[in-house]
């Protein structure tokens, strides 16, 4: 009979021990192998360590190393009061640690873009008006062609406008002209200057060649950027603005008639 009853007690006895093991492993976790001590600690503890390695990969660590470390000391020391037997006022130190560690080193604002110079506008050419008291013979008229940044090959819109002016040397034979290549403001005076003879040259090739004008009836002359349409500091944003497009040209010239 006292052998029966000191089993039953034993078997109480592990049944609550076993319990209590259960409760007390509730919200606890593994240590990092880096931390000594106990095997577990609560999770909140754990996670702060978790929070600080992930920190540490996304390089916070360098990127604003003083708060990093301040909170690697409130961890320290969330560990430190847990062993002290105050194990809610940890946990309390290691979620308010984790909430500022995910906060390291927050993205600094990206200032807005200066805005955009506003385009100088093109003159209008002035047009002749004939006097009322007499006819005055027609004008002629060769219309500039413009090239792209840094280009001295012709763009079909360039090719359309030298069509039309082939037309009217064709219409006035005794009519010569001074093929006239000019830049922009951007890049060095020599190299410029290299760049507008080398559009002045492509335009009197495609009078020669395309059109069948006599090479007699033309000069070239190359002015770089030294006779702008339009006046504009040059800048790594404006090179293809308005005013700088006017500049990229070859200008027609009559000498003779």
């Amino acid at each position: 009979m006292t052998e029966i009853v000191l089993r039953r007690v034993l078997f109480v006895f592990m049944l609550i021990l076993s319990v209590s093991l259960l409760v007390g492993c509730t919200n606890m976790d593994k240590r990092p192998e880096y931390r000594s001590g106990y095997l577990y600690y609560p999770t909140a503890l754990v996670n702060a360590d978790r929070a600080l390695d992930e920190a540490r990969t996304a390089g916070k660590d360098k990127e604003c190393p003083a708060e990093f470390n301040a909170l690697k000391d409130k961890v320290d020391k969330a560990y430190e009061v847990y062993m002290s037997c105050h194990t809610q006022e940890a946990i309390d130190m290691a979620q308010e640690a984790i909430g500022k560690i995910k906060a390291l080193c927050p993205p600094k604002p990206v200032p807005a873009p200066a805005p955009a110079p506003v385009p100088v506008p093109v003159p209008e050419p002035k047009k002749v008006e004939p006097a009322a008291a007499k006819v005055e013979p027609k004008p002629i008229v060769l219309e500039d062609i413009h090239f792209d940044f840094d280009k001295a090959t012709l763009t079909a819109e360039a090719t359309a406008i030298l069509k039309k002016n082939i037309a009217v040397l064709k219409d006035n034979p005794n009519v010569s002209v001074r093929i006239e290549g000019n830049t922009c403001s951007h890049g060095a005076d020599d190299y410029n200057m290299r760049l507008s003879e080398r559009r002045a040259a492509a335009v009197k090739e495609y009078l020669v060649k395309e059109g069948g004008i006599e090479e007699s009836r033309m000069t070239s002359m190359a002015y770089g950027k030294t006779r702008p349409l339009c006046e504009e500091n040059p800048t790594p944003k404006n090179k293809n603005s308005e005013c700088m497009k006017s500049n990229r040209r070859v200008h027609f010239e009559v000498v003779a008639k």
